[in-house]
């Protein structure tokens, strides 16, 4: 290749004007893409095809530097052919070479020909060595370098190469602004990905397919309720033991609701004494006591058009208990500190393992804010009383054990009869953490009875009775299956007594399926009777 033949084929100028009028078209080309500009990539090579036809300029570049690795690496190039070739894997250090001179010193380099200068690298390949070289710093708003635009002239160096060059840095100056939007742009839709990503993944977590871990009638009425109370905004208060889950059904609630959308903030009462109480749930302003060096929005107006979780709801003091209840009433709060009133619109669930009533009786509650709380109560029951769930409840914890510590895990059925003959007065928190330690104390895969610990329980897994003890009614009393007081044991063995101990037949009377009437004859080790 050589300069006589890009004298031949190039367009060259005979007049200033009609450069600047070159120049003016091509930057109105420009303008163009750039207003219709949504990916980076796409947009550089559009800009070096429009410099190469519509400019003059041909084989154009852009590098950017990347500070992490002290490097101006290739972003974009055109090559020839009217085809945006592939970026190529090449890189400058600071200071090197023409491009890293550049970038240095935060200045234009013009080469008249490019074969004078024995600093030009040439890495890439493909220019005339005979023809000119521009290169101009692409600047951010402060005005350092952080990337260059580089091309050739297509004909050889005359006397308007200060307007080409004039030309390329106002090109720079508009890719500089474009790259920097389209940055936020794609930094904006990414984050719109992952949150929608994290949504997905809150939802299935909390989904009712993932929560519903055991067919107890207690249970399934809590995940009856749950269900039905999900799609509006009735307040609900979720009564338990602690450890028996109040969290994670406030979770399913937000999240199986019209405001899954939207935030769901928690605070726990107990947590805080009543003055940093206030200030957390309502906020403050600037100023409103000492460590108040700005304004801040509490858990209310951040959970506005969302769900706010009040765990441990009955530890608030009477005199706070009348400043939520005028929250919960009208929907309007003022900052600590502040005079204007805010409008919020927050569903409540709020938590307690306290008997509210008794609290009201006492003179500790008040019986208003009882009654505003109290529009859907949700009662858990304690694990103790749904002692036929634990093997299912046992075997979806440690899976979740088992895939944080990456291996396979499994019960023996001794081990399974042991967690069902312990009392678990800490319910399924208690639960959890047992099976955790065991998994942490089992070297292999199968977990058995020796590596279980559970405080005040009896030689070989009994506290109170013993699941591995045959029961059977002998037929002399018939037990009422709809009598919640009756056990979920002798439930199932006066089911299977009244039914000739056709198991399918005891299932449609329990509402059970055959598969979980076996499941439970073997857990609870029933000796089953041919008749």
């Amino acid at each position: 290749m050589n300069s006589s033949r890009f004298v031949a084929i190039g367009q060259a100028v005979r007049s200033r004007a009609e450069l600047q009028e070159r120049h003016y078209k091509c930057l109105c080309s420009l303008i163009g893409i750039l207003s219709k500009a949504t990916q980076i990539e796409e947009t550089l090579n559009k800009i070096l095809w429009t410099l190469h036809h519509d400019g003059g300029l041909q084989y154009g570049v852009v590098d950017f530097y990347d500070p992490e690795n002290s490097l101006l690496q290739v972003g974009a190039i055109y090559r020839d052919q009217g085809n945006t070739s592939k970026t190529p894997s090449v890189a400058y250090k600071p200071g090197e070479g023409i491009v890293g001179r550049i970038l240095e010193m935060n200045q234009s380099i013009v080469l008249g020909r490019i074969s004078s200068e024995p600093r030009f690298l040439d890495r890439l390949e493909m220019y005339d060595l005979e023809l000119p070289f521009i290169g101009v710093p692409v600047r951010n708003q402060e005005g350092n370098a952080i990337g260059v635009l580089a091309a050739q002239p297509e004909v050889p160096a005359d006397e308007y190469l200060p307007e080409r060059t004039q030309f390329m840095s106002a090109v720079a100056d508009i890719l500089s602004q474009t790259v920097r939007l389209l940055a936020n742009v794609e930094e904006g839709d990414n984050i719109a990905m992952e949150r929608d990503e994290l949504r997905r993944e809150v939802r299935a977590k909390y989904g009712f397919d993932n929560m519903v871990v055991g067919h107890s009638d207690g249970m399934r009425q809590v995940f009856d309720q749950v269900r039905r109370v999900a799609k509006w905004d009735s307040t609900v208060l979720v009564l338990g033991e602690s450890g028996t889950g109040k969290e994670l059904i406030a979770n399913a609630i937000h999240y199986n609701s019209p405001r899954a959308h939207k935030a769901f903030v928690c605070l726990n009462c107990a947590s805080l004494p009543e003055n940093l109480l206030e200030s957390e749930l309502f906020g403050h302003e600037k100023g409103a006591f000492t460590n108040a060096v700005k304004q801040r929005k509490g858990r209310f107006e951040q959970a506005d058009g969302g769900t706010l979780f009040l765990d441990e709801i009955g530890e608030i003091s009477p005199l706070f208990q009348a400043k939520l209840l005028r929250v919960l009433q009208e929907g309007e709060l003022e900052r600590v500190g502040g005079s204007t009133t805010i409008k919020v619109n927050v569903r409540i669930v709020a938590a307690t393992n306290r008997n509210l009533l008794e609290e009201v009786e006492k003179g500790n509650f008040r019986e208003d804010l009882y009654y505003r709380l109290n529009v859907m109560a949700i009662r858990l029951p304690p694990l103790r009383e749904r002692l036929v769930d634990v093997p299912e409840l046992a075997n979806f914890l440690l899976e979740k054990v088992a895939k944080s510590q990456g291996r396979g895990l499994s019960f023996t059925d001794s081990a399974v009869r042991m967690l069902m003959g312990y009392h678990w007065p800490g319910n399924v928190r208690q639960l959890e953490n047992t099976i955790e330690r065991a998994a942490v104390m089992t070297e292999g895969d199968v977990i058995d009875t020796d590596a279980i610990a559970l405080p005040g329980a009896q030689p070989g897994g009994s506290s109170g009775f013993s699941a591995s003890a045959p029961v059977t009614t002998g037929g002399a009393v018939r037990v009422d299956l709809n009598d919640p007081d009756v056990d979920e044991r002798e439930r199932l063995i006066a089911a299977l007594e009244q039914t000739g101990w056709v198991q399918a037949k005891a299932a449609r009377l329990l509402g059970m399926t055959p598969r979980q009437i076996a499941y439970r004859i073997q857990t609870m080790n029933i000796n089953v009777r041919k008749i």
